[in-house]
């Protein structure tokens, strides 16, 4: 699994019939160490309630279509964990509020 952040949303009115009523979501990599967003990113299928500016966990490939709401669907890449906290080191990089 990759770790990145929700940048906005894709809206595509016009879609293959096995995507209808999924959410489409930007995700931007972080780097571990940092916890900044880095470059690149892909559009994910959100399987989690994921929202702009959370930080999540995706998959890409294959493992992208295990989930529920993925599973035999033509997708790259699938939010599968909304991120409370995650520390290295001993040091917590990210901390969601509330």
């Amino acid at each position: 699994m990759i770790i990145g952040k929700v940048l906005g949303t894709v809206v595509a009115s016009q879609k293959e019939d096995e995507l209808s009523g999924l959410k489409f979501l930007a995700v931007a990599p972080l780097d571990l160490l940092t916890g900044d967003v880095k470059s690149g990113g892909v559009i994910a299928i959100d399987a989690v309630g994921a929202g702009v500016g959370e930080v999540v966990l995706y998959a890409s490939g294959s493992s992208a279509r295990q989930t529920i709401v993925t599973q035999n669907r033509p997708v790259d890449a699938t939010i599968m964990a909304i991120v409370d906290t995650y520390e290295v080191g001993g040091e917590v990089i990210y901390q969601k509020d509330g």
